[in-house]
C-alpha cells in the first residue's frame, strides 16, 4: 500500500507506519458512541454555587495564587473562515441574505470600521465594501479570529488577542507576572507578534504586570492521514499522501508541554468588553478556588490511602459527592487511588439557550460513572433525545489542575480516550475524502480526568461565531 516515498513522508510528520495503519483501521471500523447515561443537571452533576461559596472560593484563589504558576491557555489557531462564510458567498456567488443586509446597515458600528474606511469611500458598492473586509483591504477572510478587531474604546480598538491579554492581567497573574500561551498556525504567528509588540508595553504599564507570552503550533505528529471514500489512502494530484491537522484535540500535546499549577482554558473568540467583564473575572477565580479545594482534599486522601488501613467510606463519599464519580458497590483502595490520582478540571457550564455545542453528561466506562463533555457526534442516534433534554451546554470555560500530589506534572496524553475520535467528509481539489479528527481537547482528550461542572451565568459567554455577532451588546 505504501511506497518508499510514502514512508519518508510519514516519517517527516513524526509518525510511524504503525500509527498510520491504525488511523486507516479507524476509518474502516469507525468510532464507538459514548455510553451516555443522562445529561448532568443542577444537583445532579452540575454545582450551583451561592454567593457565599463563590466569595469563599475567590478568596482562596486570591490568597494562594501568588505562590502558584498560573497559565492562560488560548486555542487560537483556527482561521476565521466560518465567521465570514456568508460574506464569501456574497462576494463570490452573489448570494445575499439577511446577514449581509444586517452587516451593511450597521457597518459603522463595527469596531473595525475605522480600519475599513481606509479602503472604501462613499461611492463604494456593497460588493466592494464586503470584499474590502474579507479580501483586499482588511483581509479578514485569510486571518485567524485572534487578529480581527472586536471592540472599540474611547482610546482605540482591540483585537480578540488583546482582550485575552487584558483578561490575563485580571485573573491569571502570578504575582506580577502573567503567563499566556496561544496555539496558532505557523503562517499567522508573525501577525500575533506584531499586535503584541504594539499593545503589550501599554498593558504592562496600565496593569503593573510583566507578560510572558508564548506560542505553539499543532505538532505534525498529531496529523491524520486522509482516505478516499473506499478507505484507501487519498493521494494529491502529485501522488503524495494527504495529511490533515486532526482538530483541536491535537492540542492536548501542546497543553501537556505547559508547566503550570493551574491552567485556564478559553477560546479566542469568547471575550467581552471591559464594562461587561465583571462576571468573567468573578467566576474564573471562583472556579480556580474550587479546583484548589478539590485538589487539596484529593491529595490528602491519597496520602491516607498510601499509609493503608484507612476508613474508605469518607473517601468514597468525597469521590462520589464532590468529584462526581459514581463508584461500584465493591470499590476498593486500588480503585479509589486510581480515581483520585488524575488531573482535575473544573468546567463552567451555561444554562441552555439554544447555542450550538456539546454539553455535560454522565458517562459509563471502566467500571465507573463520571462526568464528561459530549458533542452530538459522540452520541448514538437512539440517545439523541438526551442531548435535546440537556439543561446546560459547554462554553469552553475550563480551569485545569495538571500536577499530582507530589507536585509532578501529569502526562496528559495518558488520560485521553482514543476511541472518541470522529470521521467527517471533506474535499480536496474537488475530490471527496474522509478525514479523521482526534478526540476533542475538552471531550475525549480529557475523558479520563476528574471533571466537576459548575453553573456560570450567560454573561461569561460571548462567542463570535459569525461577524454579525460583533453587533451584540456584549461586543459594543
Amino acid at each position: 500500500m505504501f511506497t518508499k516515498e510514502d514512508l519518508e513522508q510519514i516519517k517527516s510528520h513524526s509518525l510511524t507506519l504503525e500509527q498510520v495503519e491504525a488511523q486507516i483501521e479507524n476509518f474502516r471500523k469507525g468510532f464507538p458512541y459514548l455510553k451516555v447515561i443522562r445529561p448532568a443537571a443542577a444537583g445532579d452533576g452540575v454545582l450551583v454555587m451561592d454567593e457565599e461559596q463563590i466569595a469563599r472560593a475567590q478568596e482562596r484563589y486570591d490568597a494562594e495564587v501568588k505562590q502558584l504558576r498560573v497559565v492562560k491557555f488560548v486555542p487560537a489557531s483556527g482561521a476565521a473562515t466560518r465567521m465570514f462564510k456568508e460574506l464569501f458567498e456574497f462576494v463570490n456567488g452573489g448570494k445575499r441574505g439577511a446577514g449581509i443586509d444586517t452587516l451593511l446597515t450597521n457597518i459603522r458600528k463595527f469596531a473595525f470600521w475605522g480600519e475599513l474606511s481606509q479602503f472604501i469611500n462613499e461611492k463604494s458598492t456593497d460588493e466592494e465594501i464586503v470584499s474590502a473586509i474579507i479580501l483586499n483591504g482588511l483581509s479578514y477572510g485569510s486571518k485567524p479570529k485572534g487578529l480581527v478587531t472586536f471592540h472599540a474604546y474611547e482610546d482605540g480598538t482591540r483585537k480578540a488577542v488583546e482582550e485575552h491579554m487584558v483578561e490575563g492581567a485580571l485573573y491569571a497573574r502570578s504575582g506580577d507576572e502573567v503567563y499566556i500561551h496561544f496555539t496558532v498556525s505557523e503562517e499567522h504567528m508573525g501577525g500575533f507578534w506584531d499586535v503584541l509588540g504594539e499593545c503589550q508595553p501599554h498593558f504592562e504599564e496600565f496593569f503593573g504586570v510583566k507578560y510572558n507570552v508564548s506560542f505553539s503550533v499543532q505538532k505534525p505528529s498529531t496529523d491524520t492521514i486522509a482516505v478516499n471514500p473506499d478507505n484507501t489512502p487519498f493521494r494529491s494530484d502529485d501522488g503524495k499522501l494527504l495529511f490533515r491537522p486532526a482538530g483541536h484535540g491535537a492540542l492536548i500535546e501542546n497543553l501537556n508541554d505547559i508547566d503550570a499549577d493551574i491552567i485556564f482554558v478559553k477560546n479566542i473568540d469568547n471575550v467581552t468588553t471591559d464594562s461587561r467583564r465583571g462576571d468573567t473575572i468573578k467566576y474564573k477565580k471562583a472556579l480556580a478556588g474550587l479546583l484548589l479545594e478539590l485538589q487539596e482534599k484529593s491529595f490528602e486522601y491519597l496520602k491516607v490511602l498510601e499509609v493503608g488501613g484507612a476508613d474508605l467510606e469518607p473517601i468514597a463519599e468525597f469521590v462520589e459527592k464532590q468529584l462526581c464519580v459514581k463508584l461500584p458497590e465493591d470499590y476498593n483502595t486500588a480503585l479509589l487511588k486510581r480515581v483520585l490520582d488524575r488531573p482535575i478540571r473544573v468546567c463552567g457550564v451555561v444554562r441552555n439557550q439554544g447555542e450550538p455545542g456539546g454539553g455535560p453528561f454522565w458517562v459509563a466506562g471502566d467500571g465507573i460513572e463520571a462526568l464528561q463533555i459530549a458533542e452530538s457526534s459522540q452520541i448514538a442516534p437512539e440517545d439523541m433525545h438526551l442531548m435535546k433534554n440537556a439543561t446546560h451546554f459547554n462554553p469552553v470555560d475550563l480551569v485545569c489542575g495538571v500536577k499530582d500530589s507530589r507536585s509532578n506534572k501529569f502526562d496528559l496524553t495518558k488520560y485521553t480516550d482514543p476511541s472518541t475520535g470522529f470521521i467527517s467528509s471533506k474535499s480536496s481539489g474537488g475530490r471527496e475524502l474522509r478525514a479523521q479528527e482526534l478526540p476533542g481537547l475538552w471531550n475525549g482528550a480529557m475523558a479520563n480526568w476528574n471533571t466537576v461542572f459548575v453553573e456560570v451565568p450567560i454573561t461569561t459567554f460571548s462567542p463570535v461565531k459569525v461577524v454579525q455577532d460583533l453587533l451584540r451588546p456584549e461586543h459594543q
